[in-house]
């Protein structure tokens, strides 16, 4: 009779520490999504890849979006295969367009400059060239100063060829490989939690959502928008941003 009442014992406990588990995946998951106070951030954007699949940016733009981040590349030779078709259908939408390049934490920053610099060759793009810098799709084994050494690498070489970055990382890639390095390259940040980061002034862009419903995207997008309580107004950052400079590699 013990052994039994023992054994529905621990089925029990077991049970509560499997929903306990399923409750967090379940509140995280939740949790990829805050919303703004659009009287006091009125600028939306999104960013998009070839994961998101074919994109109506006419209903996007008409969706009160005002700007869109593209993926072109990635490491050394990875080109997104969407990337052209989406750049020019978001270009004669109307919207502001910017690009992006996914930093591989196992390719030399050089060759990973040139992978982008050929892949946005020609074009004008509104925005920052935007460097998405974070752990997960990486590998685990590479030191911070060795990844910090490739990003500094990346970014000169952009700079030097007329293009000015923006850095775009979450929490955890902005305390371990850009604050107190990198303060002279715009911040879009990734994050949760209102505000984004303690310190306001440091960021540009801010991704709030990972789950966002925009007309002309099936299945959901990130969601973005411009800090204009503390860097201006959209306009005026655009306005001032060297990111159209045309480059030939």
């Amino acid at each position: 009779m013990k052994a039994r009442t023992l054994a529905i014992l621990l089925i029990a406990i077991t049970a509560v520490a499997i929903a306990a588990v399923v409750g967090r995946r379940m509140a995280s998951s939740r949790e990829a999504h805050v919303d703004p106070d659009r009287s006091v951030y009125p600028v939306r954007g999104i960013d998009v890849s070839a994961h998101n699949g074919s994109i109506d940016f006419n209903k996007v733009a008409a969706d009160s979006i005002d700007f869109v981040y593209i993926k072109a590349s990635e490491g050394a030779t990875w080109r997104d295969a969407m990337f052209e078709q989406n750049y020019q259908a978001a270009s004669d939408a109307g919207l502001h367009v910017g690009v992006y390049h996914f930093f591989r934490f196992d390719v030399e920053g050089w060759r990973q400059s040139v992978n982008i610099l050929r892949a946005i060759d020609g074009l004008t793009p509104d925005l920052p060239v935007a460097i998405d810098v974070e752990e997960w799709g990486n590998p685990g084994e590479f030191t911070t100063e060795a990844i910090i050494a490739n990003l500094r690498s990346l970014i000169e070489l952009l700079r030097q060829n007329g293009r000015e970055p923006i850095i775009y990382t979450n929490k955890n890639g902005y305390y371990r490989f850009i604050r107190g390095r990198f303060d002279d390259v715009a911040l879009w940040i990734c994050s949760f939690t209102t505000p984004p980061v303690s310190d306001q002034q440091r960021w540009s862009i801010w991704q709030h959502s990972h789950r966002g419903k925009i007309n002309g995207i099936k299945g959901p997008v990130d969601l973005c928008t411009y800090n204009t309580p503390h860097r201006g107004t959209f306009d005026t950052w655009l306005a001032s941003s060297p990111a159209i400079a045309r480059v030939h590699v």
